[in-house]
């Protein structure tokens, strides 16, 4: 009988808000995707089944109590076998290279981004630190040397494959689970200024053109920070993917040109439609109402994993909820604003809206252990 109450307990304690603007999402996805590839529905029944097989292993390790996980070396051993998979698709033969990058495994028909995996296994394993530690990490120089060593080996080597975007993203991870460990703003403020003073004299050699700018980014990398500062330098060229996503964008006005209808998206206009740039297709087609009814259900869903965050009463569960939060709001920031021209163009997809089966199941999975941190909150079932 004692059985039979905790799950239906349990049950009664799942978030129905998050699970309704992820199918909400979903729902994008697939018209947004339908859009963006009218001439091959592949990608549309391929990101159908990715959400399916997402769904189902939400659902599975929704029986999990993910406390377990904070026990033992499991999940330093699952960083380590993580590291190893980073370093192995790197390795010439063994790692399949898409516009200039080497960052996937072919597996069948399918490909694997193992840099995926590692953002969610970088959340995990850092909660884990953190949770131990009482949520005062800087009480000793070995915790923060730790912390650092944990995130800096995942963040070098995706750099080095070379995807700026993941590294960011790790970076956005880190920050956000080190703010609600009780970061000093100081230290925040510091570390912004810091970057600032960095970029700042990046743009600057960029500016002046001095030689070291070469010796410090890629070609590929200083092309990105001509076309972010000036993208009508070279229209036709690296700067062509900014300059029709914004095109798109603004010609769809208030109400979109309507569904199918979108000339940039289905004149092939816009380079990775179905991908990176899908909020450019979606937002020709349905406006800016069609763009705000999204953005204000990522807020909702960031919204609700807060409350899941605030209401935990496990310090691990707490810390994988700002991961997850952090992740996503840096991903949706940094790809809808590199597709307005707010940001550089890193390649980052659109959470949960842009095709891809090993990401698409990374923000599943991610969405799962908030949903289950919720679920196992010993208070009444989550109120809006």
């Amino acid at each position: 009988m004692r059985t039979v109450q905790k799950k239906r307990f349990l049950i009664l304690n799942i978030d129905p808000f998050i699970i309704m603007m992820v199918l909400v999402l979903a729902t994008i996805s697939i018209v947004a995707i339908s859009s963006a590839t009218y001439t091959d529905p592949t990608y549309v029944n391929k990101q159908i089944v990715w959400y399916v097989v997402g769904f189902l292993c939400m659902s599975i390790f929704l029986l999990l109590d993910y406390k377990i996980l904070s026990q033992g070396r499991f999940l330093y051993i699952l960083f380590g076998f993580s590291v190893l998979l980073n370093l192995l698709v790197m390795v010439p033969g063994l790692g399949v290279e898409v516009n200039g990058a080497q960052l996937w495994f072919r597996i069948g028909g399918f490909q694997f981004q193992p840099s995926e995996m590692m953002k969610l296994i970088l959340i995990l394993i850092l909660a884990k630190v953190l949770a131990e530690k009482k949520g005062h990490p800087w009480s000793d120089l070995s915790s923060l040397g730790r912390i650092c060593l944990l995130f800096g080996v995942p963040f070098l080597i995706i750099l080095a494959q070379p995807d700026l975007g993941t590294s960011l993203i790790l970076f956005g991870i880190l920050l956000s689970m080190l703010l609600v460990s009780g970061l000093d703003w100081k230290w925040f403020v510091s570390g912004l200024l810091v970057i600032g003073s960095i970029a700042g004299s990046v743009l600057l050699l960029y500016v002046t053109d001095s030689p070291l700018l070469h010796v410090i980014l890629q070609p590929h990398q200083v092309k990105r920070i001509q076309i972010f500062i000036d993208p009508a330098s070279d229209p036709s060229g690296a700067g062509y993917q900014s300059t029709q996503a914004k095109i798109a964008i603004g010609s769809g006005m208030l109400h979109g040109k309507g569904f199918h209808q979108g000339t940039q998206a289905q004149g092939n206009w816009i380079p990775e439609p179905h991908n990176d740039f899908i909020f450019a297709v979606y937002a020709e087609e349905f406006g800016f109402i069609g763009a705000s009814i999204l953005i204000c259900a990522y807020l909702l869903l960031i919204y609700r994993m807060l409350v899941v965050a605030l209401r935990s009463d496990h310090l691990f569960g707490t810390y994988i909820v700002a991961g997850v939060m952090g992740m996503f709001v840096f991903q949706i920031y940094q790809n809808i604003g590199m597709t307005i021209g707010l940001m550089p163009i890193t390649g980052i997809p659109l959470p949960l809206i842009s095709y891809g089966g090993s990401s698409l199941l990374t923000q599943m999975l991610a969405i799962g252990f908030v949903v289950n941190v919720g679920m196992r909150t010993q208070t009444d079932a989550l109120s809006f």
